[in-house]
């Protein structure tokens, strides 16, 4: 196999449609994404996404500092068909980070899998699904705004809303619940809080929530409180599942044991890669805890990886968050649309990830490129 001889790094803003609210943070104007090309001695190239959010996971800065400052100098020289080795390395050079390891894995498997003319779902073991149940995330301060998105979504052919509440009152959560139950009888809704809601009283609203029949109620409350976790799991019928509660297979184990949730999100930024996501999902599996798809706010780069680890790993079961890229973001850095057709997320069949940076427009969005 080639080696890498070239790294470049791109710290870049993306632009957002509409403001966004969560239980611990709020999203406007646009976002700052990190993204890495690694180019081999034949000129194939292998592009690697981090997505940070200072309030959840970390700061672009920092993932962009992993990556220029500490990964490089043990990536150049080295091979794609090296990514345990290297990763292994990255794991001693930098703590957490998780953002960093997950864009350089992607790159490096994105490279080897064109260098061996497999995709990435091949490369983390064979796919076991060729599609994904697409959700579509409610979170404007503006509900009417949502609303049209809403029925945007439906036309599309996507049946799964998660609403975000706990950003405001109570009752705006149920007036939302109420209206979209109600216009839009068939959708499969889902409930997350991002850890919005004080575990005083935090009962008798949830309990209200489950009147809406959720599938699930996500993150009701501060990730560091399992023992809130623990009692609201056991109090209310209605699946609780963890997110911000569990990274990696090691928080996964302990979540397991103490019974924090019924089931668990996996994203590749807060686990640091596709292979660790799967590592969550494996000890959820022995667990009998079954998983969802979760992401940060991504490009369609990042999501194609996303995509990929869950076309292998048969306990992601439960959809994917995959929409940013389409419904998001007002420019993506893909040359063509990420691909989701009625309400399915496809899983790309060619080698790597299966898709293709627009380099030129990633550029000129950047504010910081380290060749």
């Amino acid at each position: 196999m080639s080696a890498i001889t070239h790294m470049t790094v791109f710290l870049a803003e993306l632009k957002v449609n509409t403001p966004r609210r969560h239980g611990v943070g709020s999203i406007e104007g646009g976002i700052d994404n990190v993204f890495v090309k690694i180019t081999d001695e034949d000129g194939r190239t292998g592009w690697g996404e981090a997505s940070p959010w200072p309030v959840f996971t970390g700061t672009a800065e920092a993932a962009a500092g992993a990556l220029d400052k500490h990964f490089r100098p043990f990536v150049v020289g080295s091979k794609a068909s090296d990514h345990a080795r290297i990763l292994a390395k990255a794991n001693k050079a930098v703590a957490r980070s998780p953002e960093a390891k997950a864009a350089l894995e992607m790159a490096l498997l994105d490279l080897y899998g064109k260098q061996t003319e497999l995709s990435v779902a091949e490369l983390l073991g064979g796919r076991v699904r060729d599609e994904i149940p697409l959700s579509i995330s409610i979170a404007d301060p503006d509900f009417g705004r949502d609303r049209e998105l809403a029925q945007r979504a439906t036309s599309d052919g996507i049946g799964i809303f998660k609403i975000k509440t706990g950003f405001d009152s109570h009752s705006f959560d149920l007036m939302r619940l109420e209206s979209l139950r109600a216009k839009f009888p068939d959708v499969d809704i889902r409930v997350d809080y991002n850890q919005g809601l004080d575990p005083t009283g935090a009962v008798s609203k949830l309990r209200d929530i489950a009147s809406f029949k959720p599938t699930f109620i996500e993150q009701p409350v501060p990730a560091d409180n399992w023992r809130a976790m623990t009692a609201l799991t056991a109090a209310i019928d209605t699946p609780i599942m963890a997110d911000e509660s569990v990274f990696n297979a090691v928080d996964a184990f302990r979540a397991a044991e103490a019974r924090i949730a019924d089931l668990f999100s996996v994203k590749i930024m807060k686990s640091g890669g596709m292979k660790a996501g799967q590592e969550v999902s494996a000890v959820a599996k022995a667990a009998g805890i079954a998983c969802y798809g979760g992401d940060m706010f991504e490009s369609g780069l990042a999501h194609l990886a996303g995509t990929h680890m869950i076309a292998a790993t048969e306990n992601i079961s439960l959809g994917c968050e995959f929409y940013q890229a389409r419904y998001y973001l007002t420019e993506d850095i893909l040359k063509e649309p990420f691909s989701c057709e009625g309400g399915m997320v496809q899983v790309p069949t060619k080698s790597g990830l299966g898709g293709d940076v627009d380099e030129n427009r990633l550029r000129a969005m950047a504010s910081v490129i380290q060749e």
